[in-house]
């Protein structure tokens, strides 16, 4: 990779932009890895650039990176095969020490992951228009000229992106409130209390474990109490953490090396997801906490 350190005012000038140019290129692409690709693309094109030609450097990086990413997003829409999982996969598993994390930057992640997933039903171009309109404050005439329409068109695909966006649920005070029904849930795992595993579950809740051999879905309340034997196992050795801003728990087998990652989607006072991680490659690559 090519070596973008200060060495000269241009390179200063886009390292003081570079987190910035990552933030839009995330948002856009929702994968790191893309998004550092694409920064980096955008740096290989202003060193072939004459500086002197460029008037607004911070405008013209935004220019570049969005560019580069519509194309990223319209060749994804050309390889229906690429998985979102896949872009998504990464865990950021932090630990819930804090009295009311409901309030932290951690949770603020959890929207920006809710988020994606939302982005990922636009259009590249509404997608475009929406990230760079309504988050990076880019006026709708420099992100016509990125997309090739007209200021009023680019308006009205943010207008519709925003409509899209505004179905996600924010968070509330419930942080605290879904982290007791995790709770239970474990502590009746532990203690083989099958009435009150359903009590806490959903109906339809889903299981997916994250295995070795694959993945893995089991539906149903009964049939995810019935098996809940993994999390009781991580509520015997488990310490408390959020999964992308999600209660979870985190175990560890007996020599410290990392046995699961559990992360629980809770609705309604019950328990409507949970992704298993007890693929052992998966979590060696995972930046997880130790044991306390």
């Amino acid at each position: 990779m090519t070596d973008t350190r200060p060495t000269d005012p241009m390179a200063e000038t886009f390292e003081a932009q570079r987190d910035r140019l990552r933030a839009v290129a995330y948002r856009m692409l929702g994968s790191h890895a893309d998004a550092e690709d694409a920064v980096q693309e955008a740096w290989l094109r202003l060193s072939r650039q004459d500086a002197t030609d460029i008037h607004n450097l911070a405008g013209w990086l935004t220019t570049v990176v969005g560019r580069i990413s519509l194309d990223v997003l319209r060749s994804r829409q050309a390889r229906p095969e690429a998985s979102y999982d896949d872009r998504l996969s990464e865990l950021v598993v932090t630990l819930d020490d804090s009295p009311a994390p409901e309030d932290d930057a951690v949770l603020a992640d959890s929207v920006g992951l809710a988020l994606l997933v939302v982005l990922e039903s636009l259009k590249p171009s509404e997608r475009l228009a929406f990230v760079l309109h309504d988050l990076f404050a880019v006026p709708f005439d420099e992100i016509g000229q990125i997309l090739g329409k007209s200021t009023a068109a680019t308006k009205m695909l943010a207008s519709r992106a925003r409509r899209k966006v505004q179905t996600i649920e924010r968070p509330t005070s419930a942080g605290r409130e879904q982290r007791e029904v995790v709770q239970a849930f474990l502590s009746a795992a532990r203690s083989g209390d099958f009435e009150e595993l359903l009590r806490v579950l959903d109906p339809e809740v889903q299981l997916t474990l994250d295995t070795p051999s694959g993945e893995v879905v089991v539906l149903g309340a009964t049939q995810v109490a019935a098996g809940a034997q993994l999390s009781a196992s991580a509520a015997a050795s488990g310490r408390s953490v959020l999964v992308n801003g999600l209660p979870g728990v985190i175990s560890w087998r007996e020599d410290g090396v990392p046995a699961s990652v559990l992360a629980f989607t809770v609705a309604d006072g019950r328990i409507t997801g949970i992704k298993a991680t007890v693929d052992p490659d998966k979590l060696k690559l995972m930046d997880l906490p130790g044991p306390a």
